[in-house]
């Protein structure tokens, strides 16, 4: 029996827009599939109700890889691929193998000879290039920055002088650190340099705002943005020439 599919499916971080903001055929073909490798089995549940599956969620087999797949469970995880079925891959929120778990199980897949299809749907880093009004034609993804205040403030300056010859720095942070980033940037930063921060993106409560430094110090004096606890995606750049 030839080996079916493993299909990488985005997920919306409410699952509430669900319906909405993932294209009707990505809805469809996740209708058709009992096989599903997640980060989190119980985002999972949720997002798979949303999403209309006709059968009961129980009744489909739902292995929880984590955020960091153990790579001596990857051929057990893909075994059911390798017999036939269809699978998908399901991060928490987000794009498997973009900055969420997937890459090994994918590059297992490529080895075993197992087809490997992405399909269309909200990516939290390209969302927040968009609407950056960064340029989108030369930017980099840096994942995360150093935790430690002082590793952070030595790195930031190299950041930054990428992001002033014209290399949009995207990053992002674990969200109960958010504001200590944010702050970090403000003191450390040039006043030139744009900062744009994505929060929430897809969410009902979704804001996307781009500023100079400098301006970005007046409104952190007077009404600063609600970072705690909410993704968010960080960039610092130049407006595009």
């Amino acid at each position: 029996m030839p080996a079916g599919t493993l299909h990488l499916i985005p997920v919306p971080i409410a699952a509430d827009t669900i319906p909405t903001a993932l294209p009707p055929a990505v809805l469809e073909r996740v209708r058709t599939l009992r096989v599903f490798l997640v980060e989190n089995a119980r985002s999972a549940r949720a997002f798979l109700k949303a999403a209309g599956h006709p059968d009961p969620i129980a009744s489909l087999e739902i292995a929880e890889i984590g955020h960091a797949p153990a790579p001596e469970l990857v051929d057990a995880w893909l075994a059911p691929v390798r017999a036939g079925a269809d699978a998908a891959v399901l991060s928490e929120a987000g794009c498997p193998g973009v900055a969420d778990p997937g890459a090994t199980l994918v590059a297992r897949a490529h080895e075993a000879g197992i087809a490997v299809m992405p399909w269309v749907g909200p990516s939290a880093i390209l969302l927040a290039l968009m609407g950056s009004g960064m340029s989108g034609q030369n930017f980099r993804f840096l994942g995360y920055l150093p935790q430690n205040r002082d590793e952070l403030a030595k790195r930031l300056p190299a950041v930054q002088r990428d992001a002033l010859r014209g290399e949009t720095q995207i990053f992002i942070e674990t969200p109960y650190r958010n504001q200590r980033l944010f702050e970090t940037i403000l003191q450390t930063c040039d006043p030139d340099v744009t900062l744009c921060l994505a929060v929430d993106l897809t969410g009902a409560t979704q804001r996307i705002a781009s500023h100079r430094i400098a301006r970005w110090r007046k409104i952190a004096a007077t009404d600063p943005p609600a970072l705690e606890k909410r993704p968010t995606v960080f960039l610092l750049g130049s407006e595009p020439r």
